[in-house]
């Protein structure tokens, strides 16, 4: 059975997203040897991804590009290779490479992940990680705790309407003041 894990970037005030919807802030001290090591190690391994309609024309309209490929070429070329789903009820056909649309949230993925290949991550997508954590779909959470307080925002369990514990399985303090915390469900 395939394994989902959520992944987000999250203030130390708790939002993924700023009030703006930006999460541009999240790319700071990406100057951190060990941090970057630590994105590419992510970026090289398999697995599929999956997007909320957002996050999917955020990550769209930069991976293919140029100026992906210049800055981050390992991360380009793995993103634009991995396997890809997007959740969309307008979106007919996308146009990133290798990447299919779903509607039906909860029961597509639970199809998904019922079959045979890769496991999958949810990258952003605050109302995606929310609906599926609600669903007991999420097999592991992972924060990247940035330090930094935004004010306002989003979290990435907006809307999530009950208790969900959780156990801490691993953390990892970076030289830039990141902290990557992971979880899985309790019980």
């Amino acid at each position: 059975m395939r394994r989902l894990t959520a992944f987000n970037n999250i203030s130390l005030d708790g939002y993924f997203t700023d009030a703006g919807g930006d999460m541009g802030w999240a790319h700071a001290g990406g100057d951190d040897p060990e941090f970057a090591a630590f994105t590419a190690g992510n970026a090289r391994g398999s697995g599929a991804l999956l997007f909320g309609r957002v996050t999917y024309d955020m990550m769209a309209g930069y991976w293919p590009s140029a100026l992906a490929r210049e800055r981050s070429p390992a991360v380009a070329e793995r993103m634009n290779a991995m396997r890809k789903y997007v959740v969309s009820r307008s979106l007919t056909l996308a146009s990133w490479a290798n990447t299919a649309v779903i509607g039906d949230l909860a029961g597509e993925v639970a199809a998904l992940k019922r079959e045979d290949g890769p496991d999958i991550a949810i990258l952003g997508s605050g109302s995606i990680v929310a609906q599926l954590a609600a669903a007991g779909l999420i097999d592991a959470f992972q924060a990247v705790v940035n330090p930094v307080v935004l004010g306002a925002g989003r979290t990435m369990f907006e809307g999530v309407g009950r208790r969900l514990g959780l156990t801490l399985t691993g953390s990892r303090a970076f030289a830039n003041g990141k902290v990557l915390l992971s979880y899985s469900p309790a019980g």
